[in-house]
């Protein structure tokens, strides 16, 4: 199978997406000068390559009310848990990422909570979790950085 070759357009429509998944194909083909069809079979291309997964969207936790952010590192007895403990995971609503990975921790999660009385709560959910020998937490004192174009961009350069 041929590797999808993106050009510049499809670099500019993508950055476009980036910043709104709802832009209507008809105001990125104004902005870009070419017609809505372009931009429709284009970003067809670009799914059916794989390119473009799903589309998704932001919400303002903070007007949510869960403002408060945590990150667990979940330290398991022993590694062949890994899936139980996913599996029980996937189970807390307030767990909104996990990785596993290498190092210091097994999983690795991201929490969304309402306060510091709640991230308490859901902390000692993932701590009650057969399997989990400990875990070490870290709050999010704010949330800096959030660029995905910034890597967007390096990878066109490497194309």
């Amino acid at each position: 199978m041929a590797k999808f070759r993106l050009d510049e357009v499809d670099h500019q429509i993508l950055d476009i997406l980036i910043d709104n998944t709802r832009t209507p194909f008809t105001d990125i083909a104004k902005r870009l000068n070419v017609s809505a069809g372009t931009v429709h079979v284009r970003v067809r291309k670009m799914e059916e390559a794989g390119i473009i997964v799903g589309s998704s969207l932001t919400l303002n936790y903070r007007k949510l009310g869960y403002s408060f952010i945590a990150y667990v590192g979940v330290f398991l007895q022993k590694t062949s848990q890994t899936k139980f403990v996913l599996e029980r995971i996937n189970e807390i609503p307030f767990v909104t990422v996990a990785h596993v990975t290498t190092g210091k921790f097994n999983i690795f999660c991201k929490i969304r909570a309402r306060n510091t009385e709640h991230a308490k709560q859901i902390i000692f959910e993932l701590d009650d979790i057969e399997g989990v020998y400990r875990t070490e937490t870290m709050i999010s004192l704010e949330e800096s950085l959030n660029d995905k174009k910034r890597l967007m961009h390096s990878i066109f350069k490497e194309m």
